[in-house]
């Protein structure tokens, strides 16, 4: 059964396991699918714009190649007649007068104020104005559009807007909502963070909390040229994309660690009730064996006076007829008390037992405990001290039950001292409680004993030696007593040194 479970934990985990890859792989397929989708519209959406705005012109203009690199190469500003001339991913722009001619960023360099009512040209030293207007010249010859036209007018497109920084050409909003749009149709609705990278240097298109060390970074082109090589790198990653992930599993995961637990606390709790029943077999057999041998001498010494009596000589003895008589008597006694000890226990167990209380004293009780093992106590020369400090002692208790209780508790101590017995009895008050307590100097127990001889047929093991007699029942009766009086009973022992048994019962007014 062990190996089993092992297995069926073993197979789950792999599964699950495969699962969680799959869920990964499939999220990474999406996220790549988008990355692909929205790199596409950017570029669409910037031809598309700027073959709407050529299309725009006038037939002469179309012609016209000054109109056209206007339009696709310099961007003037008609209140300050601004020329802007982008070449080679420089930037030219916001130039103060009174700063130097040439002022060069990371990824631009600015001049402003070109100064004259007609539009100024200024290349830099990348290339030559014949380089630029080269591929200007392949749109103008194209004259109207048809597909083939248009196709020539993309690659020439490509081929010129690459002189622009890529923060002229998209923004971070403009990504953020494409991105956002399109993980939301393929149901990844979770934070993401993303930047664009020309090589390994990051532009000044990025989200505030981009980290490219990220595990699950994705990238992919951005702005492919007129030979389909990508400018820059569009990348994106997700702080919960391991929630996302396993919350396409967790259902899985979740129902089979309850099913798997349901499994393993049953076989857990078979195995408990396994050795449970082990031990209580192993009970019943030492309470039958000790219950032979607390038969046996009774009904040996009534067999024996039996015989004795049916002697001739001894029938017309009228003295001796009456001891052995007496001898019958007192050891069916002894019998009939073994048997209501264990109808009793039994009856308890099933709340059969009623026990009706009355308001009575504690010493009192203690008193006649006493007095029913007195004489046995000095038959063996011991002593039973008492020690009643206790100012109240009035408790709801069962006269005859509680005696019984307290007798129980000094035959106890009787049975197990080896020499005389030495008992002691103390009572104190403690708050709206009264303290019983019950000392011998016998034996005592082990602590794995103390802690369980309060169980019903326990008895410490002591192999096959049967010098203590009794069936385990006893202290089982007492604890089952005293707690149906409110109470609390306990002990304290140590091997070879004595125990000390200690009752809590609450007073009343």
């Amino acid at each position: 059964m062990s190996l089993s479970l092992i297995g069926i934990i073993s197979i789950q985990a792999y599964y699950i396991n495969d699962a969680v890859n799959n869920e990964k792989d499939r999220f990474k397929f999406n996220v790549l699918t988008v990355l692909n989708y929205v790199a596409n519209t950017i570029e669409d959406n910037e031809s598309e714009k700027y073959f709407a705005e050529y299309m725009s012109l006038d037939k002469e203009k179309k012609t016209d190649e000054d109109a056209v690199s206007q339009l696709l190469i310099y961007q003037k500003n008609n209140s300050t007649k601004e020329t802007l001339i982008y070449k080679s991913n420089v930037l030219e722009e916001d130039y103060k007068l009174s700063s130097s001619l040439f002022d060069i960023g990371l990824d631009s360099l600015d001049i402003n104020n070109i100064i004259g009512n007609s539009t100024t040209e200024i290349f830099t030293d990348v290339g030559s104005e014949k380089d630029l207007k080269s591929p200007i010249s392949k749109i103008v010859r194209s004259g109207a559009i048809d597909e083939a036209q248009r196709l020539s007018f993309d690659k020439s497109f490509k081929e010129v807007s690459k002189r622009k920084p890529v923060h002229k050409r998209v923004s971070e909003n403009e990504i953020r909502n494409l991105l956002s749009e399109r993980l939301n149709k393929y149901g990844i609705n979770i934070d993401f963070e993303f930047a664009v990278y020309d090589g390994d240097l990051l532009t000044k298109v990025h989200s505030d909390n981009f980290e490219n060390e990220a595990k699950s970074t994705f990238d992919v082109s951005l702005f492919r040229d007129e030979n389909n090589r990508g400018l820059y790198r569009l990348l994106v990653n997700f702080p919960g994309d391991k929630k996302f992930i396993l919350s396409g599993v967790i259902g899985m995961i979740m129902l089979s660690v309850i099913f798997t637990s349901i499994i393993i606390i049953a076989y857990s709790s078979a195995l408990y009730q396994l050795i449970k029943q082990r031990k209580i077999a192993q009970i019943k057999t030492d309470f039958i064996n000790n219950m032979t041998h607390e038969f046996k001498t009774p009904i040996a010494t009534i067999n024996l006076a039996l015989d004795a009596i049916k002697n001739p000589k001894v029938i017309d003895d009228k003295e001796k007829v009456i001891r052995y008589l007496s001898m019958i008597k007192e050891e069916n006694k002894r019998m009939h008390a073994q048997v209501e000890n264990v109808l009793r226990i039994s009856k308890l167990e099933k709340n059969e037992l009623n026990i009706s209380k009355d308001r009575v004293k504690l010493h009192d009780l203690i008193s006649d405990a006493i007095t029913h093992v007195e004489l046995i106590v000095e038959d063996r020369k011991g002593y039973i001290k008492t020690y009643l400090n206790a100012d109240k002692s009035s408790v709801l208790a069962n006269e005859t039950h509680f005696t019984n209780v307290i007798v129980n508790i000094l035959d106890n101590a009787i049975k197990y001292s080896p020499e005389a017995p030495k008992i002691e009895v103390y009572t104190e008050n403690v708050g709206t409680n009264i303290i019983l307590k019950v000392k011998d100097h016998g034996s005592g127990m082990s602590k794995a004993a103390a802690k369980r001889v309060f169980e019903k047929f326990y008895r410490e093991h002591t192999g096959n030696i049967h010098n203590v007699k009794g069936h385990g029942l006893g202290l089982a009766y007492v604890k089952r007593i005293v707690e149906d009086h409110q109470g609390h009973v306990s002990v304290e022992s140590e091997k070879d040194k004595g125990s000390t048994f200690i009752i809590k019962l609450p007073l009343i007014s």
